[in-house]
């Protein structure tokens, strides 16, 4: 475990797989943790890489603002924070795999600050999303915020309701790292209401900022990889096929079976996408 220091000297918790290679950052979804990278960067480390998991900013064992900053604009300067961080720490500049809000903070950050990484993966995200799929996103996770669950089993069929095309997984452990016990016995998600409910919620001028990143595609020389699921109730293959079209470095790849969570739906396959475009940069 390691830490970094985000853009308002906030806590960001963080994991080294270390493969002692080339720097590989990993930042979650809204609403998960780093943990949900564990696979994947497990593959990572042993293809020779240096993969960085990290909770962002209100998320697993990262601090909770005070200043109840939580826009994509507030996460995306502290992907920037992290990406020198890092590079300052291991002589490189990082490849950055961001899925969801975790990659619109990355491009956000390359947009905004850069030139700061080596590559780019972007998990089942583009600047533009099915606005019915955003909002069942939303729904999902605000549906329980304040009560809570009972149980830990409880909470797993609330999942399985929402993802019912995965397999459900015959331990609760994983479930229980992305949760945490409140005094009163609940389990809640393991992440600052203030996330979608303080003035700057991650909603506030969201929709302006998707604007300006789509303005930018044709000035991003980046080399990027969208890595779409095919049941994606985000991103439609329209959307993939107009960000690699704008953005002149980008390729997509669809994997079969999985939806907006890629990694966790499909991840041999996933892992096999992102392995061959970081191992591709990485021998360049």
């Amino acid at each position: 475990m390691t830490e970094f220091t985000g853009a308002e000297g906030n806590r960001l918790a963080a994991d080294i797989w270390d493969g002692r290679g080339h720097p590989v950052l990993f930042f979650h979804g809204g609403g998960q943790t780093r943990r949900a990278w564990d696979a994947t960067a497990r593959r990572v480390a042993a293809a020779g890489m240096r993969a960085i998991t990290v909770d962002q900013r209100g998320h697993g064992e990262s601090e909770w603002v005070k200043s109840g900053n939580y826009t994509f604009a507030d996460f995306a300067d502290d992907v920037a924070a992290v990406v020198r961080q890092t590079a300052e720490k291991f002589h490189a500049a990082p490849s950055a795999v961001g899925a969801s809000l975790g990659g619109l903070s990355s491009l956000t950050a390359e947009s905004r600050h850069g030139p700061l990484l080596d590559s780019l993966v972007l998990v089942d995200i583009t600047p533009r999303m099915d606005p019915d799929g955003v909002a069942k996103v939303q729904g999902f996770m605000g549906e329980r915020m304040a009560e809570g669950f009972a149980t830990l089993e409880e909470a797993a069929e609330a999942i399985a309701s929402y993802l019912p095309h995965r397999k459900r997984p015959t331990s609760l452990d994983g479930l229980r790292k992305n949760l945490r016990r409140s005094q009163d016995g609940r389990y809640r998600w393991h992440w600052d209401p203030a996330f979608m409910t303080s003035e700057r919620n991650i909603n506030l001028h969201a929709r302006e900022l998707m604007e300006e990143l789509m303005a930018g595609l044709p000035g991003l020389h980046l080399p990027v990889l969208l890595v779409r699921g095919m049941q994606s109730e985000l991103v439609h293959e329209a959307y993939a096929r107009e960000f690699v079209e704008l953005a002149p470095s980008a390729n997509y790849v669809d994997v079969g079976g999985a939806g907006h969570m890629v990694a966790g739906d499909k991840n041999d396959i996933f892992c096999g996408a992102i392995l061959d475009f970081l191992t591709d940069r990485e021998a360049a």
